[in-house]
């Protein structure tokens, strides 16, 4: 058995309620992102694989927060790197207009470098791991913004929403003599609302953009 947060004190499936089912929260958001992106005509293949890899995220979450296994591990932590992968991807070509061989370069870094972060201490409460995501959501962040693209502030709301999870996520520990139900079940609905307005981003531009194809 894993135990890395306040909300396990032993064994058993239902150990961590509000983890376990605080991942609901990544549900809500792919079913919002569907609805966004069927109202706007916008359901490409890139949405669609992002409203897929959301709920992959909500699934694996789960597993881990009941089953608590390595192998359970493993299931929480792939998905959320795809999901970063896929969105960098379909950012830097579709709203940034990459070509393919310089977006391939540096998604292929970003996935290196995440994969690296495994190695650190778990500095933060095992947070440092999301450094790289972080850094990579606000530099594109600050790029949405200043070329006017649709939905102009969206990613910086994701990004100061991915501030205020991280630190939830940090501090679990730090709560937990205070507060026995620690605070990582906020990482999670949190989580929920960045993985919405990271997918907002993508619908948007696709909606926005007159020459897209239905695959694109």
């Amino acid at each position: 058995m894993l135990d890395y947060y306040c909300e396990r004190c032993g064994p058993g499936l239902w150990a961590e309620p509000l983890n376990a089912t605080s991942n609901l929260a990544f549900f809500v958001a792919a079913l919002a992102a569907w609805r966004l992106a069927r109202r706007l005509r916008a359901m490409t293949a890139g949405a669609a694989t992002l409203i897929g890899l959301a709920a992959a995220v909500g699934v694996g979450s789960a597993l881990f927060h009941t089953f608590a296994t390595p192998w359970a591990n493993v299931a929480d932590l792939a998905p959320i790197l795809a999901f970063q992968l896929a969105f960098l991807w379909l950012y830097l070509r579709h709203a940034a207009r990459l070509g393919t061989r310089p977006a391939a370069a540096l998604v292929a870094t970003h996935a290196v470098t995440c994969v690296l972060m495994v190695f650190l201490p778990p500095y933060f409460n095992g947070s440092v791991l999301y450094a790289p995501t972080l850094v990579v959501l606000i530099g594109l962040a600050t790029y949405h913004a200043r070329t006017g693209q649709p939905g102009r502030w969206t990613l910086a709301a994701a990004a100061g929403v991915f501030c205020a999870s991280l630190a939830f996520r940090s501090i679990d520990e730090l709560i937990c003599p205070s507060f026995p139900y620690g605070t990582h079940f906020l990482w999670h609905l949190l989580n929920g609302i960045l993985l919405y307005l990271a997918m907002r981003a993508i619908i948007l531009t696709a909606g926005a953009d007159p020459g897209r194809t239905p695959g694109g």
